[in-house]
């Protein structure tokens, strides 16, 4: 295409110029659309964002913000004045809400940070496999396969003991930028 451009008459205007390579380039690429077959994977997010911005003053104790990646329920906010011409920061004390650990961060107040969307989703327990999953009954009817009991010791003891007893039992799962884990249950009687 380019070398065609170099051999191309050089008393033509800009614009003609610009015209004959959309040409040159609208009859190179005919044919092949066509020819090619196009496939798309479905995701079941549809290409929602994990995350969204807000601005870092506007956040509030109990809210939710990624910190070093990973998403993190706000426990503790302060923000400071800096001197005569600098900005007020935030700092911000978070709890992972997977893994427990406290994260720290400092944010200009006036900048943007991350907002986990974060999506508590309550499912029947159907079963407990021997390698640590747990079968759940989703409301459409059709089970959850993919999650793992929890590793808090007193969560785990709890749905292990209601399930060895016949016990009905409700949990719910945190979701947040990917990650799903058990974070709850409730007792909804005997079987």
């Amino acid at each position: 295409m380019f070398s065609s451009f170099w051999s191309m008459d050089r008393s033509k205007s800009g614009f003609d110029v610009l015209i004959s390579l959309v040409d040159m380039q609208i009859s190179s690429s005919k044919g092949n659309m066509s020819d090619e077959e196009h496939h798309f994977e479905s995701k079941a997010d549809a290409g929602a964002s994990k995350t969204y911005p807000q601005q870092a003053g506007t956040i509030r104790k109990n809210g939710y913000i990624v910190i070093k990646g990973r998403a993190c329920k706000v426990v503790e906010v302060s923000t400071s004045k800096t001197g005569k011409h600098g900005h007020a920061k935030c700092h911000f004390v978070g709890i992972d809400i997977f893994n427990g650990k406290k994260l720290e961060d400092i944010v200009p107040s006036s900048h943007n940070c991350d907002v986990p969307h974060v999506t508590r989703t309550d499912y029947q327990l159907i079963d407990i496999s021997e390698d640590g999953f747990v079968s759940l009954l989703t409301d459409n009817g059709s089970t959850k396969d993919d999650l793992k009991l929890p590793t808090d010791e007193a969560l785990l003891a709890q749905i292990k003991d209601g399930f060895a007893e016949g016990k009905d039992l409700v949990v719910s799962v945190m979701s947040a930028m990917g990650e799903e884990q058990i974070c709850a249950l409730k007792d909804i009687g005997p079987r």
